[in-house]
């Protein structure tokens, strides 16, 4: 059984910075693309970023780029979101996910496999 675990988040003014982790165990995740996506309150799930663990490969949605940074760590089962430049529209629940498909797309129904979440707040 796939578990994910996310740690990392936390209260953080704007212009900060904060790195999340998600520790993956119960396969070998060769095969995999592993995501982020956040939640705010009364929104819907969207996608973040997505990274592929056999290349490395990276996609992240527009409203992030230049300022995440998804990446993995084959040797620890860890994937990591290292967020720059914070702002307030960023305040969310942060989930980590996986597709043993190694789907690398924003449709979060393509992920099988979820973390329970870890919040992230950003005061202006």
């Amino acid at each position: 059984q796939v578990q994910l675990v996310e740690s990392g988040g936390g209260l953080v003014q704007a212009g900060g910075s904060l790195r999340l982790s998600c520790a993956a165990s119960g396969r070998t995740f060769s095969n995999y693309a592993m995501a982020w996506f956040r939640q705010a309150p009364g929104k819907e799930r969207e996608f973040v970023a997505t990274v592929r663990w056999s290349t490395g490969g990276t996609s992240y949605a527009d409203s992030v780029k230049a300022r995440f940074t998804i990446s993995r760590d084959n040797a620890k089962s860890t994937v990591y979101l290292q967020m720059n430049s914070l702002k307030p529209d960023d305040t969310a629940v942060y989930y980590c996910a996986a597709s043993p498909r190694g789907y690398m797309g924003s449709n979060r129904n393509w992920y099988d496999y979820w973390g329970q979440g870890t919040q992230v707040t950003v005061s202006s």
